[in-house]
């Protein structure tokens, strides 16, 4: 495999026309209004239309397993992080060592359990992946100071612990990204007729998912202010709409949401929610696709949601919003969870002069514990984890990402 290192990349940002979108749409924004919301459902349910009172066939009446918490299930944060002794991080360090002394000038994609030995510490973590797959479906590793290590070896030290949790990385754009810096590079104003990603900015992020199994996050810098981490449980999220709306169970599990690939008006649909064949339901989606937003408005060839699918998609929102445990991650923290188990947030954030939030990001996938993949999933998993021609040119920044816009190749690489 060729494998590119990129230590300075470029930011380009080119221009992109604006059309006029004639389409009548619902009123929803990439985040959402609670008061447009429950008015939303008011309006529908004056409507008087026959709705599912059943949930769909096959679908459990509730999920009753570890992972189906609140935040209210969780007394402190200690709960869920795991403490890196200085026995543990003296193991890492001589894994470091290990694997640079190998011969034949290894790199990045060379790092795995065999490359990267921790005696001890790895069946540790490999007791964190059965948490991340079968029980709660996140974890904090704390205890790491990357200022010890420089930018290639905090790469990795990084790539090291996490093989033993999952040794699957997938590809994060059709540029070949294997890894992505996410930290705030550009302002957030319109230049050129074109917005910069979220992830090279400092603006909050709405409950998503991103397109992997498992999500990892290595916090490299922590902002000054802002920049907290949530997560909510799908499994709850699905409970309480389970219990009372079963009819929005229904439309979350229709095949026909309308996902723009803001890529010249091509869209493809999707459900929302799956019923994954051995853990039950869990979602994979995320707003900006479905809403548009200030910096990536709908091409007027994707077509609308319906206002049952916008009730739906804020009814998932809000719920996330409710029962979502706040995670305030300090420098040197690795959090990893499930893609599929959870939904995850930012809050926008402030830098100052000494303290800069810059956060690395795998996706990744554990071969043995993997969740199936559902049908209409197969494709972005194909694109993710698969021998595709994408991942022949794997790309590995080393200092930061570019943080254009992906104009030749369409997909972006998050919410």
């Amino acid at each position: 495999m060729a494998c590119q290192l990129q230590s300075n990349p470029v930011a380009t940002m080119p221009e992109i026309p604006e059309l006029p979108d004639q389409v009548v749409r619902p009123d929803i924004d990439w985040f959402p209004s609670y008061k447009v919301y429950k008015d939303r459902v008011e309006r529908l349910k004056a409507l008087n239309v026959d709705r599912p009172t059943a949930l769909p066939a096959g679908w459990p009446l509730q999920v009753d397993t570890e992972r189906a918490w609140s935040k209210a299930d969780f007394k402190s944060e200690d709960e869920f992080i795991v403490h890196f002794s200085p026995e543990d991080i003296a193991e890492i360090e001589a894994g470091l060592e290990f694997f640079k002394n190998l011969p034949g000038g290894l790199g990045p994609d060379d790092v795995k359990q065999d490359t990267f030995p921790l005696p001890s510490l790895g069946s540790r973590l490999v007791e964190v992946s059965k948490t991340i797959h079968d029980g709660r479906g996140f974890v904090v590793l704390r205890g790491l100071n990357p200022d010890k290590y420089s930018s290639f070896d905090n790469i990795l030290i990084y790539l090291g612990v996490t093989s033993y949790i999952a040794e699957t990385r997938g590809l994060q754009d059709f540029d070949g990204r294997m890894l992505l810096h996410i930290q705030s590079v550009v302002e957030d104003v319109k230049q050129h007729g074109s917005m910069p990603n979220s992830p090279y900015v400092a603006r909050a992020q709405p409950f998503h998912t991103d397109l992997c199994d498992v999500l990892s996050l290595y916090a490299f810098g922590v902002a000054e202010f802002g920049g907290e981490s949530f997560l909510a449980s799908s499994a709850k999220i699905y409970n309480e709409i389970a219990k009372t709306r079963p009819d929005v169970i229904h439309v979350l599990a229709k095949d026909d949401w309308p996902f723009d690939e803001f890529w010249h008006g091509q869209y493809h649909t999707r459900p929302l929610l799956y019923n994954f064949s051995t853990h039950g339901p869990g979602f994979q989606f995320s707003r900006r696709p479905l809403t548009g937003s200030h910096f990536s408005p709908h091409h007027p060839g994707v077509p609308a949601l319906t206002e049952e699918q916008a009730e739906a998609l804020d009814m998932v929102y809000f719920l996330a919003k409710e029962h979502a445990v706040e995670v305030r991650l300090r420098k040197g923290d690795m959090q990893v969870f499930n893609n599929f188990a959870m939904l995850h947030a930012r809050s926008s954030f402030v830098d100052g002069p000494d303290a800069r939030r810059h956060m690395l990001r795998l996706w990744l996938r554990c071969e043995e514990r993997k969740w199936p993949t559902p049908a209409a999933l197969e494709k972005v998993a194909w694109e993710c984890y698969g021998d595709n021609e994408y991942r022949k040119n794997a790309i590995w920044d080393i200092e930061r990402s570019p943080p254009q816009l992906r104009i030749k190749h369409r997909r972006a690489s998050c919410a």
